[in-house]
């Protein structure tokens, strides 16, 4: 019998330490606030997870480029023209496990074509390391550094893991690099289309009016611009002395700046629909400003729509460097980029020969794929109207 009434002692404490969890969690639900509430939804959204978790390592790699990459992106290897992707081993010969290594690579030629051909010497070997000392670099132009985070270390058998492009250059090395213009070119664009895409639209949905009518009409003047030529004559007209670089921001700052029409439009009639509405009207009542009233409360009540749109719209950014760059209105060597990459494979006897120079367009498709990801998951978890 007191082994009974143990045993229900025991069940009816538990369940009245489950019933305190469950006050506690719905407490702590009941005191978060919105953008907690949606970072608790999006964490329930496995792909959208794994999006953040490549995004962010791809951009942690951009920064940190110079000591994430093996090899210098604009070095020539001379003897290793055209080399296929390194191939690492954890076996050797005899086929006992070892720790991975590479085996050297000795160049021959074709005999009919004439080509260069890449054979292992099996006596040589030499073993891949982490924080490997190398060539040096400055990270960020500021700390001097050898130190590579793997590799095989000066003066051995250099690693390519995706190959050498027609000049020799290593391709992860460059895929590196050029991430750093390819996921950054597109921020300060996508900064300013928004900023002017929710205050003017915002503007004209709210007040309406003369305001609303010269802010549509300055939109119509700029939808009717054409993108591509715009691309071409900006490129014609900006100074030829300036570095490449700095004549792309340029032009993508333009650009963005008539970028915003579209997202302005969207803000604009979402703004028409809700200045009427009881909670606006409240606060009109409550004395808010008219400034409060458009960002504390009727731009978060569409916030799934925003989020949205701007992660798609980054993308999108990321296709148009790749593009322009790609047709060569964009950036041009020896600016790295993704698109730069790619003008290597306009000739389709150069891919026939050097397929692995098209692993930009993987990394491309990956990258936009993940933003997408993240912005549905991220849409779902705004959504106010999603269970």
């Amino acid at each position: 019998m007191s082994n009974l009434l143990t045993t229900i002692r025991g069940k009816l404490q538990k369940r009245k330490t489950a019933d305190q969890q469950l006050e506690e969690r719905g407490e702590e639900f009941y005191r978060a606030g919105q953008w907690q509430l949606v970072w608790w939804k999006f964490r329930r959204h496995k792909l959208a997870q794994v999006a953040m978790a490549y995004l962010i390592t791809m951009y942690l790699i951009a920064i940190f480029a110079d000591f994430v990459a093996p090899h210098d992106p604009h070095y020539r290897y001379k003897t290793y023209i055209a080399s296929p992707p390194t191939r690492i081993y954890i076996r050797d010969l005899d086929g006992r496990l070892r720790a991975p290594f590479v085996y050297q690579m000795v160049l021959t030629r074709d005999p009919v074509t004439m080509r260069p051909v890449y054979k292992a010497n099996a006596l040589q070997t030499y073993p891949v390391k982490l924080f490997v000392h190398d060539h040096p670099y400055k990270l960020w132009g500021l700390f001097e550094s050898d130190i590579h985070l793997f590799g095989t270390g000066a003066g051995a058998q250099p690693i390519f893991l995706m190959g050498t492009d027609s000049l020799g250059r290593d391709v992860l090395s460059r895929i590196f690099h050029g991430a750093r213009i390819s996921l950054s070119v597109g921020l300060i664009g996508i900064a300013i289309s928004f900023v002017l895409g929710l205050t003017l639209g915002g503007v004209a949905g709210y007040f309406g009016g003369v305001i609303d009518e010269a802010i549509q009409r300055v939109i119509e003047v700029l939808t009717s611009l054409p993108t591509i030529p715009l691309w071409m004559s900006l490129a014609a007209a900006l100074p030829q002395d300036w570095p490449q670089l700095r004549i792309y921001f340029f032009t993508t700052i333009i650009l963005s700046i008539i970028g915003w029409t579209g997202l302005a439009r969207v803000v604009r009639g979402k703004l028409l629909s809700l200045r009427e509405e009881d909670f606006v009207m409240a606060a009109r009542l409550d004395g808010e400003s008219e400034w409060r009233i458009i960002t504390r409360y009727m731009l978060p009540s569409f916030a799934s729509y925003i989020i949205v749109s701007l992660t798609l719209s980054l993308p999108g950014m990321i296709l148009g460097e790749t593009s322009l760059s790609f047709l060569g209105i964009g950036l041009n060597p020896p600016t790295i980029s993704w698109g730069v990459m790619l003008q290597d494979a306009q000739n389709i006897m150069a891919v026939a020969q050097l397929p692995w120079v098209l692993w930009p367009v993987a990394f491309v498709v990956a990258t936009v794929l993940m933003f997408n990801f993240m912005g549905d998951g991220l849409r779902d978890a705004a959504d106010p109207y999603a269970r």
